[in-house]
């Protein structure tokens, strides 16, 4: 893995906010290998109870079940912390198009809580996640930090507004922050069910059920997959970048471009079904097509992923059969 040799102080204490969720879940998992410390924060409103059980009797994890948008909670969690990894969010454009107002809350006011929180603590670096949804309507590609478009969805809003934020944090207060701009990150843990279930995993699940797939629109829309095992390897080289790359928000992906179609097809393929998709409207708020340039994530956070969406998706494919 391109982060194991990563060396941080004896005994730091790493926060981890949406702590059972995917992203999250895999980062707690990673620093607890490691060797460090794990505080673990989450209320549980997406999150998955399994996903504190795999942690819960290791010494060096510490779970507290809180909101973000609870400030003192957020002050708590912070105490003694060195690194925050700040994954807590609700997630999915659609879902952000009907719950405007809570997305509001709970992405943009409780990111600010947990800046807030982290300045008055002292932490030294606080990781946040972002997403390749503030590209908004942008054609170009592949997409780079500094050329974007009209923002398409509350989702984006909020993920920018959280980068606006954090580059307040390090420009008035001295906070050290860093926006993981995520591409379609899949993997290990990644929630299979409900409405808004990322693609990947409700893919492989119905088809392991032998279920018929829906997709949006023609199938022919692309994007920079990314497996989980990058993501970890980016927010864990955040924390030990250089206070100069501070306060800018960066591309985390592989670098590719896979189609919609292909994947399915070569999911079939690999689970040995015979399935043809059912096809349907394009769904509000989502791009054509995205591909990232992740030059300055490598020039800045020695970012360096190894993970292609072959190696990864194999490795996701092994996990859900062993697992669903």
């Amino acid at each position: 893995m391109a982060y194991k040799h990563l060396k941080f102080p004896e005994n730091s204490l790493f926060l981890v906010t949406g702590a059972a969720g995917f992203i999250g879940s895999n980062l707690c998992e990673a620093i607890l290998n490691m060797g460090y410390r794990v505080r673990a924060l989450d209320d549980l409103s997406t999150g998955k109870q399994k996903n504190i059980e795999l942690f819960i009797d290791n010494p060096r994890y510490e779970f507290i079940k809180g909101d973000i948008k609870d400030l003192d909670i957020c002050m708590k969690a912070c105490v003694g912390v060195d690194y925050v990894l700040n994954q807590a969010a609700w997630g999915s454009v659609p879902r952000s198009i009907e719950m405007p107002l809570f997305y509001s809350l709970n992405n943009i006011q409780g990111t600010l809580n947990m800046l807030e929180a982290a300045r008055q603590q002292g932490v030294k670096k606080f990781v946040y996640a972002s997403s390749s949804s503030v590209y908004g309507d942008e054609p170009n590609l592949p997409k780079r930090e500094g050329i974007e478009g009209n923002l398409l969805s509350p989702y984006a809003v909020s993920k920018r507004c959280n980068e606006e934020w954090a580059k307040q944090y390090t420009k008035h207060y001295g906070l050290d922050t860093y926006g993981m701009r995520y591409f379609n990150v899949f993997g290990r843990r990644q929630d299979p069910d409900g409405a808004y279930a990322a693609v990947i995993p409700k893919f492989i699940k119905q088809l392991l059920n032998g279920q018929v797939c829906h997709i949006n629109g023609d199938g022919k829309q692309s994007r920079d997959f990314t497996y989980v095992e990058n993501v970890i390897e980016a927010n864990l080289k955040a924390c030990l970048a250089s206070s100069e790359a501070a306060g800018q928000a960066f591309n985390i992906a592989y670098g590719g471009r896979e189609y919609l179609i292909d994947i399915y097809y070569g999911l079939t393929k690999a689970l040995g079904v015979n399935i043809e998709p059912e096809f349907g409207p394009d769904r509000a708020g989502d791009i054509k097509h995205s591909n990232a340039d992740i030059s300055k994530a490598k020039k800045l956070l020695d970012y360096d992923p190894d993970w292609s969406f072959e190696k990864g998706i194999a490795a996701a494919i092994d996990w859900y059969k062993a697992n669903l």
